[in-house]
C-alpha cells in the first residue's frame, strides 16, 4: 500500500473549510487506496484521519507527547506516540510517497521545508500537493523570489498548487 501525509493545522474544528477539504481529500485517497498519515491530533489531522477512516482506508496517526495538547483522535486505526517532535517528523515522512499540505501554523511549515527540502535534493523522491490556493499563494510567490535571486532551482515538477481532488488524485498518480 502506497501512503499519503497530511500536514496542516491542529486548531481547527469541523465547521472551518480547511477542515472539510482535507476530509474530503483524504476519503478519496482511501477510496483510491491510499492509505492515509497524520500527526494524530485535532483540527486538519482529525479531519484527514476521519476522511480515511469513514471511508474504510488505513488511517495511522504518529501522535506527540507534549505540554497540555496533542492527544490522539478517535478516528486513527492505529497510533504510534513519539516521544518528540523530530522523531515524529520523521516517522510522518518516511513512509509516504506523497504530502499534501493544508493550511497551517509554524508545525506545518516545519513540515512543508522539510519535505521541500528532500524532493529538491532527490534525497526522497515524492509529490508535494499545497491546497487551498488563496492561502499558500504568498508561499508560491516567496518561491518564485527565491528561484529569481538565483537562490533555489525553479523546480515545480515535484510540486503544485492544487484545489480539486480529482486534479490531486492525477498529480499523486503521475
Amino acid at each position: 500500500m502506497k501512503y499519503v501525509t497530511i500536514f496542516g493545522s491542529s486548531r481547527l474544528d469541523d465547521t472551518n473549510i480547511h477542515y472539510k477539504k482535507a476530509y474530503e481529500i483524504a476519503a478519496a485517497l482511501a477510496k483510491a487506496g491510499y492509505g492515509v498519515i497524520t500527526g494524530g491530533a485535532g483540527g486538519i489531522m482529525e479531519a484527514a484521519n476521519r476522511g480515511a477512516f469513514e471511508a474504510g482506508g488505513e488511517s495511522i496517526g504518529y501522535n506527540v507527547v507534549l505540554p497540555n495538547e496533542q492527544h490522539p483522535n478517535s478516528y486513527c486505526s492505529a497510533v504510534v506516540t513519539m516521544d518528540n517532535l523530530r522523531d515524529r517528523k520523521h516517522a510522518l515522512i518516511k513512509d509516504s510517497s506523497a504530502f499534501i499540505i493544508l493550511p497551517g501554523g509554524f508545525g506545518t511549515l516545519d513540515e512543508v521545508f522539510e519535505v521541500m527540502t528532500l524532493a529538491q535534493t532527490k534525497i526522497k523522491e515524492h509529490k508535494v500537493v499545497f491546497v487551498q490556493s488563496e492561502f499558500w499563494s504568498l508561499l508560491f510567490e516567496f518561491f518564485k523570489r527565491l528561484a529569481d535571486d538565483g537562490l533555489i532551482d525553479y523546480d515545480s515538477e515535484f510540486y503544485r498548487l492544487i484545489d480539486d481532488v480529482d486534479e490531486i488524485l492525477e498529480f499523486i498518480k503521475s
